[in-house]
């Protein structure tokens, strides 16, 4: 079957229509971004903006209209932390399933956690062992641990790149007692999480998701996406502390003109590295695995894994004593 998923995100709008089937591996068929900066369009009182709620209907309905041309027949359509915490969110959901037919899933954190580590034990198999996956959102951090497919822990944490850059980090560039600050709160958010993750056990295997780390680990000498997704590629955590002095003094328009760093992701690059800083450094990672299935990927398996559950039935054995 041909499968869209729609991810309303904290940046961007993103659907991804993929040709997928139980049992078998997603076969992207064609993938279509609208860059949103739904966190931007909040009022002081935490509420997305009339004008906000509008670009988000216009967002959904253009990638209706591409799924609709792609074939698909099923849309998954879900959003994130930029929705969940926005103080009129049950109203922008209705507004958008009146406008648009489309209803929006919200995701809690800690289900993007679980989906998004469901996509990264797939990606690796069993044979990886006990995994720490960690994700870094606009809004949020997302980190899990565990050894099958429901992670045996998870959290989210609110220090996504958006949010810090938004929220706590002015000024282009922003001023060194700005960033200071950052790190200490960054450190002491994260480290709520550290000691539930610790009891999950040593990791075999690190593994990082989502744009923020491919955009690091590029910016690191990581091979570029067109090299395509089974090229193996790392986030080191010293290269990472060496650069972040580096990206502290650059503007955004000296951002956008390092390697892997996109126009769209630029304003919130150094403040993606600081959180993707502190969880290696805290969590005792020395080195992470870049993985291309992130949570949109994981919504793809859990829909599939539902409909080869509803198609297959299994004979009674009929066995007796």
């Amino acid at each position: 079957m041909r499968l869209g998923v729609l991810d309303v995100g904290s940046n961007t709008v993103h659907l991804l229509v993929v040709d997928a089937h139980p049992g078998a591996r997603p076969i992207p068929a064609s993938s279509t971004k609208t860059l949103l900066r739904l966190a931007e369009h909040l009022d002081d009182d935490g509420a997305i903006t009339p004008v906000g709620v509008e670009v988000l209907v216009d967002a959904v309905a253009d990638a209706v209209e591409v799924a609709e041309d792609a074939g698909a027949e099923e849309m998954l359509a879900f959003a994130t932390s930029a929705v969940r915490e926005a103080t009129n969110g049950q109203e922008v959901l209705d507004t958008v399933e009146r406008r648009t037919g489309v209803r929006l899933e919200v995701l809690t954190g800690n289900e993007e956690a679980d989906v998004t580590f469901l996509a990264v034990r797939r990606w690796y198999g069993w044979s990886a062992g006990r995994l720490l996956v960690l994700d870094i959102g606009g809004g949020s951090l997302e980190v899990a641990a565990g050894l099958d497919e429901v992670p045996d822990v998870s959290c989210s944490i609110p220090v996504g790149a958006g949010r810090l850059t938004r929220d706590r980090l002015p000024g282009d560039p922003p001023s060194p007692e700005a960033i200071r600050d950052v790190r200490r709160y960054v450190r002491q958010q994260v480290a709520s999480c550290v000691r539930s993750v610790s009891r999950a056990g040593t990791p075999d295997l690190v593994v990082a998701t989502s744009k923020t780390f491919r955009s690091l680990a590029r910016l690191l000498g990581a091979a570029p996406s067109a090299e395509g997704p089974t090229v193996r590629r790392v986030l080191n955590r010293r290269a990472l502390s060496d650069r972040i002095p580096e990206l502290a003094k650059l503007d955004v328009a000296g951002r956008t003109r390092l390697p892997g760093v996109s126009v769209e992701r630029a304003p919130q690059l150094l403040a993606g590295a600081m959180v993707a800083e502190a969880a290696l450094e805290l969590l005792g990672v020395e080195e992470a695995l870049i993985c291309p299935w992130a949570l949109r990927e994981g919504l793809i398996l859990r829909r599939l894994d539902a409909i080869g559950a509803e198609s297959t039935s299994l004979p009674s054995l009929g066995i007796s004593r």
